[in-house]
């Protein structure tokens, strides 16, 4: 399986964006997919997870609110929709999917299967 994130880019304050994380391989609705971000000089965390189905998402705290994640299983694509964003959101986001996992499991980090490459987010104060 092959992750692909883009859409990351240079943004100010108060702006948005949109991240989209194209798969390839076997069946994207096995997978638990979600979204974790590093920024300069820290360790990567966890950001949003849906579930397979797209029923049950969760976030990290200072995101929610402010970053919905979605799915389309018909495209095998999946999205991280960030709005009101500050200059803490800046890093590197990665998607992140766990076969046959649920939203914690894939929060955890302990279980994913697969990551992107990554895309980088820069929030301007």
């Amino acid at each position: 399986v092959q992750l692909q994130a883009s859409g990351g880019g240079l943004v100010q304050a108060g702006g948005s964006l949109r991240l989209s994380c194209a798969t390839s391989g076997r069946t994207f609705s096995n997978y638990a997919m979600g979204w974790f971000r590093q920024a300069p000089g820290q360790e990567r965390e966890f950001v949003a997870a849906i579930s397979r189905s797209g029923g049950t998402t969760y976030y990290l705290g200072s995101v929610k609110g402010r970053f919905t994640i979605s799915r389309d299983n018909a495209k095998n694509t999946v999205y991280l929709k960030m709005t009101s964003l500050k200059p803490e959101d800046t890093g590197v986001y990665y998607c992140a999917a766990d076969w046959m996992g649920s939203t914690s499991s894939l929060a955890s980090a302990n279980d994913i299967d697969y990551w992107g490459k990554g895309t980088l987010v820069t929030v301007s104060s």
